[in-house]
């Protein structure tokens, strides 16, 4: 077998459609377009994102508010970056209300996530709901721990 030998299964390919090529073609007359009308006519048509009449869509979406563009389940933390936590003196027990005591976080109903932004010296035990990896490893390597609490 060579390559020149080589045909495509029986079934595989279908022929094109030929429109316009006389009656016993079954796409003579009109090819396949019907009788009269906008579509039969050449640059005849309407656009794909056409609905009849209706705003389009594309049209609607700036406007569209509600479900289906937030997400229901999503969690709001309270952000705080290591940097704020420089004025806690050391071996000191950084908890959400002693977030809340120094002014760093307005309400204890999000809860609170640490970030890494800034560097510890001292060190601290933090008690958080979630914290990144880079503030956990700066905070264990200040000599600190890290406690992870659930949301109520």
């Amino acid at each position: 077998m060579k390559l020149h030998d080589l045909k495509p299964n029986e079934g595989a390919r279908k022929d094109r459609k030929r429109k316009g090529r006389g009656t016993a073609s079954g796409y003579g007359k009109t090819s396949g377009r019907g009788m009269k009308g906008q579509n039969s006519r050449s640059g005849g048509g309407v656009p794909l994102y056409h609905q009849g009449g209706n705003l389009p869509y594309f049209r609607k979406l700036p406007f569209m508010r509600g479900e289906g563009f937030h997400v229901v389940n999503r969690v709001r933390y309270e952000e705080v970056n290591l940097e704020k936590l420089v004025e806690f003196p050391a071996d000191t027990e950084i908890t959400p209300e002693a977030l809340l005591e120094a002014g760093i976080i307005k309400n204890l109903k999000k809860p609170v996530k640490i970030l890494g932004r800034g560097d510890v010296s001292v060190a601290l035990t933090v008690k958080t709901h979630k914290i990144s990896a880079s503030a956990q490893e700066k905070i264990e390597g200040a000599g600190g721990s890290v406690v992870l609490i659930q949301a109520e």
